[in-house]
């Protein structure tokens, strides 16, 4: 393993470089990062830190300040120390702005802002934590999508990166021997969409998930057999009620909120363009 600093220097949280980083740095198995965070860089003095801390630990520099006063102070330093620094949203503010015609606002930490934006996705958060496992039935056609799924296909930590993105999202179980609650024979509203995995990963996931509870991991719900049967019901209970099936199997929670937002998106286009006929 090759071992070198990455120092993130963000004027806000620093989700969207931790977020950027980890996207580029999975493409380098053979590398390994020794990450420094500097967050809420606003003011010279704390500037000065950060250029403190990449000059004790020199590595690549990767900001995403828009005070025109500390990049050029960032950038200066970073040559004069002969390290890497780059500015990771420049590319696309400089596509928006030829497209747009534009500039951009260069205000620090916009996307935080206690917006409408922001309260919509407090509001779905809520909403989806209210409505985990199938509480609340009642109020599911109030969800803008409902995930179906036997035992340990991610529902809640896919519905909480949803929630994230503003989408309310609710989650119902099937359980063997337990009826779906009868509100999603009358939902309106809400996408419903079902989620699958292969028996052997469930059966592995459900292992795992009884051992870390300290629970015996011999009972049907690790049973490959009765795993199987599971799955096919679920599969069945999906074509019946045609609601679209993904498959989790191989899939990480960002792929699997990436293909319910597609679906989504694809509904909504149908809707106005069925609107439009």
């Amino acid at each position: 393993m090759t071992a070198f600093h990455l120092h993130l220097v963000s004027d806000a949280t620093g989700e969207t470089l931790n977020s950027v980083a980890k996207a580029a740095l999975v493409q380098f198995e053979e590398a390994e990062a020794v990450e420094h965070l500097w967050t809420l860089v606003r003011t010279s003095k704390q500037l000065d830190d950060v250029l403190a801390g990449v000059e004790a630990n020199p590595g690549v520099v990767m900001f995403t300040l828009v005070n025109d006063e500390l990049r050029e102070i960032l950038e200066e330093r970073c040559r004069r120390l002969r390290v890497p620094c780059i500015a990771v949203l420049d590319p696309v503010f400089g596509v928006l702005s030829n497209y747009l015609g534009a500039k951009s606002r260069r205000q620090p930490g916009r996307q935080h802002m206690m917006d409408a934006e922001y309260f919509h996705r407090i509001e779905a958060l809520s909403y989806s934590m209210q409505h985990d496992d199938g509480q609340m039935a009642g109020m599911l056609n109030d969800a803008d999508v409902v995930l179906v799924g036997v035992s340990r296909t991610s529902k809640t930590p896919t519905c909480i990166y949803l929630a994230n993105r503003g989408v309310k999202a609710a989650n119902v179980p099937i359980v063997p021997g337990i009826p779906l609650p009868t509100e999603l024979d009358t939902l309106t509203r809400p996408l419903v969409v079902g989620l699958t995995a292969s028996p052997e990963r469930l059966v592995q996931i459900r292992r795992n998930r009884l051992l870390a509870m300290n629970q015996s991991p011999e009972t049907d719900y690790v049973d490959i057999e009765m795993v199987k049967e599971e799955v096919a019901y679920a599969r069945k209970t999906y074509n019946r009620n045609k609601w679209p099936i993904i498959d989790v199997t191989r899939r990480s929670i960002e792929e699997t909120a990436a293909a319910i937002l597609n679906l989504i998106s694809r509904r909504a286009e149908l809707n106005v363009s069925g609107g439009m006929d």
